[in-house]
């Protein structure tokens, strides 16, 4: 069997993981074999010198972690094109103390019990009116925050935690691997994925970052009523 380990772009592949696997940002190579669609024992030959990595698995790599091409291919010593810990959009963490009832309410409360309602009804004006609003220092515009019942999410956001939303506008650009509000015939937190058909996005992948009990799926764009980014999360457990 050859040794590909002298090449340049298997280098820095093995210094790409484990740069992942110090940020969290990968759980081990079964973990990153799945986002680059191939098999744990193939990143496993990689990683040894034994085989090279492929061109479909480096887009998806690029697209992903947002890993500087000219990095891999040894032409710059910028690894990422942003942060690592930005690549997958660490929420801020606020305590829920902070919110304020005086002043300008300029976020709409849609509690754990009125969720469903939402899905339904979250272009009713009447139904928006009858929510509670709040406001916190410094997040300004209209906003939407959800009360999250569940694990899908742990350790990002936890049972009972406020996610506060800004509405993203159907012709805003998405951040894979960000943390949205899918609004559908249900309302769900999740990280997503952009499925392309050519050129154009067609479908989510919505993947919960509890994925050991929640498996990713998928839906068509047509199903989305609504979709909120996640700008910040309000909990009990924050240090203030």
């Amino acid at each position: 069997m050859g040794n590909f380990s002298d090449h340049i772009v298997n280098q820095r592949f093995n210094k790409i993981y484990l740069e992942l696997e110090k940020y969290n940002l990968i759980k081990g190579k079964s973990d990153i074999a799945k986002k680059l669609g191939t098999y744990n024992h193939v990143v496993n030959s990689i990683l040894k010198g034994q085989r090279n990595i492929t061109v479909d698995q480096l887009h998806k790599l690029f697209e992903i972690y947002s890993v500087n091409a000219n990095y891999i291919f040894g032409i710059s010593d910028e690894m990422f094109l942003e942060p690592p810990s930005a690549i997958f959009g660490d929420i801020p963490t606020r305590s829920i103390e902070e919110k304020q009832s005086g002043g300008r309410q300029n976020i709409t409360l849609v509690p754990e019990r009125a969720l469903a309602g939402y899905a339904l009804e979250h272009q009713d004006h009447d139904f928006l009116e009858n929510l509670q609003k709040f406001s916190i220092p410094n997040l300004e515009g209209e906003m939407v925050a959800f009360e999250i019942n569940g694990d899908s999410m742990m350790p990002t956001i936890t049972n009972g935690d406020i996610v506060v939303c800004e509405q993203v506008d159907r012709d805003t650009p998405l951040r894979d691997n960000h943390v949205y509000i899918v609004v559908t015939d249900t309302v769900v937190a999740k990280r997503i994925q952009q499925i392309r058909d050519g050129a154009d996005v067609s479908r989510l992948r919505l993947i919960s970052d509890n994925s050991t009990v929640y498996k990713p799926y998928e839906v068509d764009l047509e199903e989305i009523r609504q979709l909120l980014k996640v700008k910040c999360r309000l909990t009990s457990y924050a240090i203030a």
